[in-house]
């Protein structure tokens, strides 16, 4: 269990260097000698180069000659590379949080939370290739799941099941992220978003892949669902696989509301 006595000082000093300098909670550096630097500068000339070339062309040396500084310079406002990762991170999370709107449902605010999230790797791809170590603990990153947790708010579930559901949308969010930025990285080779569903490959599939073998996938290939070959009823995969995720939740939370009214009324 954690220790309730931990001085204030003491609690802080545990967090991670690159969480420590997302919350500001570290000396500002002296003047140094060629002029003054700020870390937003450093994040947004890293942020940059991570857009341009892919996270791993971000090094302090890169950064510091982008900005024409020595990396010794760096090293003075935010000591590795790691650190430097964790401000990225948390900078692009900085984005505009919706208010409170009477005449939008729960629904539509996850959507939104969700197209969001993937606006996020479809404007920086990079951002899927950062590990995730630890819980959210910068203070953007944060305000997003506060914007989750507000969705929330009148759910009859416990704090436990929110955060289920919040890792529940988050990830579905990643993942058509992922997936956005995966096909934009192939369009921008060269190739269509034809060939990134395999449509090129259907007349080739079709030859090995026989009922005997694969007695499900077969009548969903021959039908033209598997490649997009036929046109598509549902239209979009992403929006549709979303609206399934929101039933499962409006389903538990109407059960939840529904036992507790039965649970009061028998009172």
């Amino acid at each position: 269990m954690p220790d309730s006595h931990k001085s204030r000082e003491e609690a802080l000093e545990a967090l991670p260097g690159g969480v420590k300098l997302s919350w500001g909670i570290v000396k500002k550096p002296r003047r140094g000698p060629k002029g003054e630097l700020s870390i937003p500068q450093i994040v947004e000339a890293a942020i940059a180069i991570a857009d341009k070339d892919g996270l791993s062309a971000v090094s302090m040396s890169r950064v510091a000659q982008s900005l024409g500084f020595t990396p010794m310079s760096l090293y003075r406002y935010v000591t590795s590379k790691d650190d430097l990762i964790k401000l990225m991170q948390d900078a692009i999370c900085d984005i505009p949080i919706p208010p409170e709107r009477s005449d939008v449902g729960w629904r539509d605010e996850m959507r939104e939370y969700v197209r969001e999230t993937v606006r996020i790797f479809r404007e920086h791809p990079w951002y899927a290739d950062i590990t995730i170590d630890s819980i959210p603990l910068t203070p953007n990153t944060l305000r997003l799941l506060d914007w989750m947790l507000r969705i929330m708010k009148d759910f009859p579930v416990n704090d436990f099941e929110k955060m289920s559901f919040l890792l529940l949308i988050s990830s579905y969010g990643r993942a058509c992220g992922m997936i956005e930025r995966d096909m934009n990285r192939l369009i921008a080779s060269g190739g269509s978003a034809d060939e990134f569903g395999g449509l090129q490959y259907t007349a080739a599939l079709k030859e090995l892949i026989k009922p005997e073998s694969y007695p499900h996938l077969y009548p969903v290939l021959m039908s033209g669902a598997y490649t997009g070959e036929t046109e598509n009823p549902i239209e979009n995969d992403l929006e549709f696989g979303l609206d399934r995720v929101l039933d499962g939740i409006e389903q538990y939370v109407e059960a939840k509301r529904a036992a507790q009214n039965k649970n009061s009324d028998s009172i």
